[in-house]
């Protein structure tokens, strides 16, 4: 088994580093990361009825779709990641259990009383530390979970505060838990680094084995490849997003109130009305049209309105206003 070093904090990089790692590597391997403040959604989710649009973007967070599926999570420098890629036989690579009693163990050795519980969480007095979350590809699996050590938990639970009466759809919905950091939980105090060196040696000694190795400058290369073609892209972190109905009302200073309804497909905009209480000297439906089949991304609709004038459809809105219902 390969230990994988990863000193990258760039979510995107760590993404395709799992991707390349369980699809270029035949060597099972282990590996520990952490990202910068990212939220990571899983693959069959509706990105933007996972994230707190506005704190996100206020705060600069990354978004981020995996390959596995499950729900969105939090990331930042206080959450230590690890990832298993391992071969086998296709009946049985579906074992939470496996993957993670290494951590429970760790965990045991620092006095925690740390247990796996439900499907795939690991917890501590009833509280959530970890989720986990699995991708099958040929006979191979990568297991992945979340560990919050010492999470800055504020950020965490607005990120992903949602409207939820914004979005209709049949995509996975996140389930929210009580969480707490394994910091909290230390009869004598420990970081992060110093935590995930306990993790990596333990892995050293439970398979024999194990080797440490690092990425060379090839796999940088491929992996920033596989960054650009799929793990930065909007088509990747939110186009890929199963269709969904968006609802929306807002109120505004000069405009009144509107209500903006659409249904998106494919990441498109595919049919949209607007209603409310304004007054106009041009038609709404205008507007309709132009946004009709546009990406739901804040830049391709301030390009498709651009020679627009707003106000004369929604009596003196402002572009940001606008924008604001749309999201």
């Amino acid at each position: 088994m390969l230990i994988i070093r990863r000193h990258n904090t760039d979510p995107y990089f760590n993404l395709a580093t799992e991707e390349y790692v369980l699809k270029e590597i035949a060597d099972d391997s282990f590996m520990l990361w952490r990202n910068e403040p990212s939220i990571i959604v899983g693959k069959h989710q509706n990105t933007l009825a996972e994230i707190n649009g506005e704190y996100v973007k206020a705060n600069e967070i990354k978004v981020v779709r995996r390959l596995s599926g499950g729900g969105a999570v939090f990331h930042d420098l206080g959450n230590l990641n690890f990832t298993f890629t391992m071969k086998g036989q296709e009946e049985n690579l579906i074992n939470f259990k496996k993957y993670t009693t290494p951590i429970l163990e760790v965990l045991q050795k620092l006095g925690i009383d740390a247990r796996f519980e439900g499907r795939n969480d690991l917890t501590i007095d009833g509280k959530k530390f970890s989720g986990n979350a699995m991708h099958i590809w040929k006979k191979k699996v990568l297991s992945h979970g979340t560990l919050l050590f010492s999470s800055h938990m504020p950020d965490l639970t607005q990120a992903l505060n949602v409207d939820p009466l914004k979005f209709t759809d049949k995509a996975v919905k996140s389930i929210r838990s009580r969480v707490t950091n394994i910091s909290d939980h230390l009869k004598k105090p420990l970081d992060v680094i110093q935590f995930s060196t306990m993790v990596e040696e333990h892995i050293m000694q439970k398979y024999p084995d194990a080797r440490l190795y690092e990425l060379s400058e090839e796999d940088h290369r491929k992996i920033n490849h596989l960054v650009e073609i799929k793990y930065k892209t909007w088509a990747w972190n939110f186009g890929y997003s199963p269709k969904y109905n968006f609802k929306k009302i807002i109120r505004t200073k000069n405009s009144g109130t509107l209500e903006f309804n659409l249904h998106v497909a494919d990441g498109r905009i595919h049919q949209m009305k607007i209603f409310g209480d304004y007054f106009n000297i041009r038609e709404t439906e205008e507007i309709e049209d132009a946004l009709t089949d546009i990406l739901h991304k804040e830049d391709s609709i301030r390009d498709a309105l651009k020679n627009y004038n707003l106000s004369e459809y929604f009596n003196n809105i402002t572009m940001n206003e606008f924008i604001e219902g749309m999201f």
